[in-house]
């Protein structure tokens, strides 16, 4: 069975892509399935938390199996991760900044790269989840033509809502002409702060915006916590934290995990 791939985007930095991704990996891995997170942001803070070893600069990684002056396929770079059942397409230092600015560079097929890339594996996973870096650029193009979905992740707060038209007009025209068949499972609202006045009503916009191009606002929203940063600093799932808060936060990734395999099916 090839697995099913799905990007997580928003163009706006720190809005916890990566946490999110980290924490729907653990619940996938608790679910018994067979994941690859795909750490196609060149900060690589997702290698720092799924990465079982740390990943040095001069590791080979994402930008080796992307770049066209390099030798490895994307098998050779893969590393194991933190649990048992899933792997790391790791990225670390600065070499994929430089194969961004190649594949601007690269003409015909360049948006192309991690697909061809990940089709070589799909047969290995269940999932596989591609971390986009905070921008609109060939990377996150990549990730968008690679998958099979997105999921948007974002924040109940007025950049957030102001930046979600243009990130939905890339999205389709990727699909445009890219990825025809690229769809959205919806939009994940993060580190929402609900006994704000702000949060509540950004939430509530965010509803009325999706609903307006026909997409769906998983919930409950993922609640502002510090036990969520906390455990990802400590590369550990929710469920190994100990405390019930964090039980309760787990359950709540696993929850919009079903949602959204829910609407791949």
């Amino acid at each position: 069975m090839t697995a099913r791939i799905l990007a997580l985007c928003n163009q706006k930095g720190g809005v916890g892509k990566s946490t999110t991704t980290f924490h729907l990996a653990r619940a996938a891995v608790l679910a018994g399935k067979r994941v690859l997170v795909v750490d196609n942001d060149p900060q690589g803070n997702l290698t720092s938390v799924a990465a079982a070893k740390v990943v040095g600069d001069d590791q080979a990684g994402l930008a080796d199996a992307l770049s066209a002056r390099a030798p490895e396929s994307i098998r050779d770079v893969i590393v194991a991760g933190v649990w048992p059942g899933l792997d790391v397409v790791p990225t670390s230092g600065t070499t994929l900044g430089y194969v961004r600015d190649e594949l601007v560079l690269a003409g015909a097929g360049r948006e192309g790269r991690l697909r061809e890339a990940l089709a070589t594996v799909a047969n290995d996973y269940d999932l596989i989840f591609i971390d986009c870096a905070p921008s609109l650029d060939q990377l996150t193009i990549n990730g968008l033509t690679a998958a099979e979905a997105v999921t948007i992740v974002t924040h109940s707060k007025l950049f957030s809502a102001n930046g979600l038209a243009q990130l939905l007009d890339t999205i389709d025209n990727v699909r445009e002409y890219y990825n025809r068949t690229l769809r959205v499972t919806g939009i994940i609202i993060n580190q929402h702060e609900e006994q704000t006045v702000s949060g509540r009503t950004w939430h509530d916009d965010l509803i009325t915006a999706a609903a307006a191009r026909g997409l769906t606002v998983l919930t409950p929203p993922i609640p502002k916590r510090v036990v969520i940063s906390d455990a990802t600093e400590a590369a550990r799932g929710l469920d190994e934290w100990g405390s019930a808060e964090a039980t309760t936060l787990g359950a709540l990734y696993a929850d919009h995990l079903a949602s959204i395999e829910g609407a791949l099916s």
